[in-house]
């Protein structure tokens, strides 16, 4: 008789196992397609998948009570979104008041000391050369909001992320130059004149001290407004109970108290909450929940949580991640980054 399937390829069932965002066990499986398979087979394999996230409708475990919900979505599911573009409004307000008011000054601070050093220039001229620097580094936001999400901890540590970005601001600072003098050069064509940028070397370096700062502000603002888009307010207490999740699961809500909960991981748009031997689909976001959850909860890994009080032991490898066992016996893989958060 051959040997069984389980036995031939161990290594695709720790595969499994180990790529599972949660801690339910993973039984041995020979990967198939399923339009393969009958239509009634595939319906009855759809029907027993959404089972999973359906137990205990009726009946519930103790700690987790229901109640009957009118919509779909959970708790934070979507309320967040209204308050998400709010606060997309007003940092985008904020930075244009800001360079509105940077750029006046820029031109008047410019102008004035030209007239100290006996040097006549337009108005006009100016004006042109700040708009010319101000649309070039509006057209790098992208760039640096792309470089402020990157190089930054857990992803790397301070002194290297600092590095990284000092490094950064040479490119940066060379693509905003060749930009701005061909914005000038097009702008001064236009009205019949010849816009002059000598000494390349010397220029460059001129600029660059500057626009050294100009990405230090700049980092520092898309990094606030990455954070704050990220955080969004913490999801109200229901009736006072401020210990008590509800989690909506189609026509039901269940009412979970937070100390019940053991584990959340990411799952799409929805986070799967396992606790009391159930594992319940939450419509929402895993940062939405660990802000609602608080500091009672850590991040072990990019789309994982864990109560702190539910961990039993952690146990690093080598390489630097871990694995936590929890009260009910789950083992959780963590990422190495996090292992400060425990």
């Amino acid at each position: 008789m051959p040997a069984p399937w389980h036995e031939k390829h161990p290594d695709m069932i720790e595969d499994q196992q180990r790529e599972r965002p949660d801690p339910q066990p993973v039984y041995p499986v020979m990967p198939f397609h399923t339009h393969c398979l009958p239509s009634r087979m595939r319906i009855r394999l759809a029907i027993r998948g959404a089972g999973r996230y359906r137990d205990g409708r009726s009946g519930g475990k103790a700690g987790m009570g229901e109640i009957g919900a009118g919509t779909n979505g959970g708790e934070g599911g979507t309320s967040g979104e209204p308050l998400r573009r709010r606060r997309i409004l007003w940092l985008a307000a904020g930075l244009i008041a800001f360079l509105a008011v940077q750029s006046v000054a820029n031109v008047e601070s410019t102008l004035e000391d030209m007239a100290n050093l006996g040097v006549v220039e337009s108005r006009a001229h100016v004006w042109t050369w700040q708009l010319s620097s101000l649309a070039v580094w509006l057209a790098l936001l992208p760039v640096l909001g792309w470089l402020v999400a990157r190089l930054r901890p857990p992803r790397f540590g301070w002194p290297v992320a600092v590095l990284l970005h000092a490094l950064a601001t040479v490119p940066v600072s060379f693509a905003h130059v060749v930009a701005m003098v061909a914005l000038r050069k097009l702008a001064y064509a236009v009205a019949g004149e010849r816009y002059g940028f000598e000494s390349w070397p010397m220029t460059l370096l001129y600029e660059y001290r500057k626009d050294v700062a100009t990405y230090l502000l700049a980092a520092l603002f898309l990094a606030f407004a990455q954070w704050l888009l990220a955080h969004p307010a913490p999801m109200p207490a229901v009736n006072g109970e401020a210990d008590v999740l509800l989690v909506t699961d189609g026509s039901v809500t269940h009412r979970v108290p937070v100390t019940a909960i053991e584990s959340a991981s990411a799952a799409g748009n929805y986070v799967e909450i396992v606790g009391d031997g159930r594992t319940l689909l939450h419509r929402s976001t895993l940062a939405a929940l660990a802000e609602r959850l608080g500091p009672g909860f850590a991040r072990i890994h990019r789309g994982r949580l864990v109560r702190r009080a539910a961990v039993r032991s952690v146990e690093t490898d080598k390489s630097g991640d871990f694995a936590v066992t929890l009260a009910s016996g789950a083992v959780l893989r963590g990422s190495r980054r996090y292992r400060a958060a425990l």
